[in-house]
């Protein structure tokens, strides 16, 4: 009966992802806007015209594309031969090593950033080692506050995204195609070039679409090791916001940001749906091979030797600097984490924090998923209900829309969302400035397109004719949804649920801007110990990371255990 109801009113409930997002993201976000350009009621545009003239603007718009530009190259090039790896072969420990090289895309930046200066600052692990056991004397790297620098952290952040993208689609592909090309007389990379590089190339636009994204919208990467001599429009942002706090300014680049970053997301939601169509596909363990040849072990291990280097190193290097001091093995820092020795008011021990990081986690995830889940229904309306030719036609277009819609809020200035939720959420009837409510749902429109995007490849390859076969034999719709979507979808919802749980572990964006200060998540902690000078401050700081480096790592490990294949689009 109660299933009989809620179908009845579906309409009303796929209202909700779009009023959830017009009260949290679009609210909000008009409120900075229309104090920006309008602070007294009537348009001003002449400052910021004049700044959108300058040369100093122009240099900073452009730095922006062609270090995303840079970044999305490395990125996608490194990734390649990764995915084909683990397209193509079987190993121990495959899932694993999936995981943990997942981690970099959660982690928050503060986590990064300690992890790239443990392991090639002046006193990291490298430059240590050169010096102790290389006889150096002075520290042979110096990667502080260069471009290097940040290119390297951002192939440390996206390279997982790439390998995972391209390898979830390519490792489902049929080698037929290749290996009977090979037999008329094709070279492997000719065969490659003419079938397999087609057949692959929406997956690699996605995923450089998808990279550039992140690029170009990097704000954490550029302002902690870039320092002061590099800037991104998100940079500027902040800087114009907080440190100037010339709003109208920092409204121009937040809008020109989103309207830039809107397009890319339409191009990647619609090269996304290309990779769902009729292929002649085989189950993954028919096309992976085990590794036999010297080429086998050559391509296997250098890959895994690379992602050792790239992304393990940093990693490896925080926690094993969480239990270093000049004196050598530790367990200061960890043990020092529950001492208040200063009697600060603003002191939470890293039990309160991981509780309030987990509880907030929970609630995001019931948020995300269920609001992603109807969102999901909503983008594919139009093969869920019966709709004459002008309307189907309607709703398609429409759905063109939405999908990159949903995908606005990883693309969004954290700085902009912050100042607006301060801005907008003030008064009644929605006055949630000092509510804990505020921080899973800023959490949550981030999570929701993650959701969407682990859960919708699984709905659109649904076979429709299982649901008119069903309808035929006299099921209605909910037991249609019961025995056929959901049995069908269980798996990416529960993928979905854990990128919900785990971005949420490591936010720090918008977190820092709203949580309320006897309430803070494990990376504002971190950050909280980062910004106070000495040695013991930094080792807490490390000890804290490696804290949610562990939790975030179960995640995935989670997530690879739900996995059925390779459900999800990241």
């Amino acid at each position: 009966m109660l299933l009989s109801n809620l179908y009845k009113y579906r309409r009303y409930f796929f209202l909700l992802p779009l009023l959830f997002f017009g009260l949290f993201y679009f609210y909000p976000l008009g409120a900075i806007l229309r104090l920006g350009f309008a602070p007294n009621g009537r348009l001003q545009l002449s400052h910021i015209i004049d700044f959108l003239g300058d040369g100093y603007f122009l240099g900073i718009l452009w730095f922006t594309f062609w270090q995303a530009v840079v970044s999305t190259v490395l990125t996608v090039g490194l990734a390649l031969p990764g995915a084909y790896v683990f397209a193509r072969y079987r190993f121990k420990g495959k899932a694993t090593i999936k995981a943990i090289m997942t981690l970099p895309f959660v982690l928050p930046t503060v986590v990064v950033a300690n992890a790239f200066t443990a392991l090639l600052g002046p006193r990291g692990l490298i430059n240590q080692a050169a010096v102790t056991w290389l006889g150096f004397d002075a520290a042979p790297i110096s990667l502080e506050r260069t471009i290097w620098m940040i290119l390297l952290a951002h192939v440390f952040y996206n390279y997982s995204v790439a390998l995972r993208m391209i390898s979830g689609y390519w490792q489902n592909l049929n080698p037929d195609l290749g290996e009977a090309a090979q037999m008329l007389g094709a070279s492997p990379w000719r065969a490659f070039w003419k079938i397999g590089w087609p057949l692959l190339r929406p997956a690699i636009f996605a995923a450089a679409v998808l990279v550039f994204t992140f690029s170009f919208t990097s704000f954490g990467v550029i302002l902690i090791l870039g320092g002061p001599g590099f800037s991104t429009l998100e940079v500027e942002i902040y800087r114009q916001a907080v440190n100037l706090f010339d709003l109208p300014v920092a409204a121009a680049l937040s809008l020109l940001q989103i309207l830039f970053t809107f397009v890319l997301m339409w191009f990647y939601t619609h090269s996304q749906a290309s990779l769902i169509r009729p292929l002649k596909l085989k189950a993954t363990r028919t096309t992976e091979r085990p590794i036999k040849t010297l080429f086998d072990k050559l391509i296997v291990f250098g890959n895994l030797g690379l992602m050792l280097i790239l992304l393990a190193m940093p990693l490896m290097a925080l926690v094993s600097r969480s239990f270093l001091t000049d004196s050598g093995f530790t367990f200061q820092f960890y043990q020092q984490l529950t001492v208040n020795e200063r009697g600060s008011i603003f002191f939470v021990p890293p039990g309160t924090a991981v509780f309030n990081s987990i509880g907030f986690a929970l609630i995001t995830v019931f948020i995300a998923v269920g609001l992603g889940l109807i969102s999901v229904y909503l983008i594919q309306t139009d093969s869920t209900q019966k709709q004459n030719g002008a309307q189907r036609g309607m709703v398609r277009r429409i759905r063109g829309w939405l999908d990159p819609l949903f995908m606005l809020p990883i693309a969004t200035s954290a700085v902009t969302l912050g100042f607006g939720y301060i801005i907008a959420l003030n008064k009644p009837p929605l006055n949630l400035r000092q509510s804990l409510l505020l921080v899973p749902i800023a959490h949550a429109l981030v999570a929701i397109p993650f959701v969407i995007r682990s859960v919708l490849p699984a709905f659109r390859r649904i076979d429709p004719k299982l649901r008119e076969a069903a309808t035929l034999l006299g099921a209605d719709p909910q037991q249609v949804w019961r025995q056929i979507d959901w049995p069908l979808m269980r798996r990416a919802v529960l993928v979905g649920a854990v990128f919900a749980f785990t971005m949420s572990m490591g936010e720090f964006g918008a977190t820092v801007f709203i949580a309320r200060p006897s309430t803070p998540t494990m990376p504002v902690a971190i950050f909280r110990f980062l910004s106070q000078p000495g040695e013991l401050n930094y080792g807490q700081a490390l000890a804290m990371s490696s804290l949610l480096m562990l939790v975030c790592a179960l995640g995935f490990i989670a997530i690879e255990r739900f996995r059925l294949g390779d459900e999800g689009e990241f």
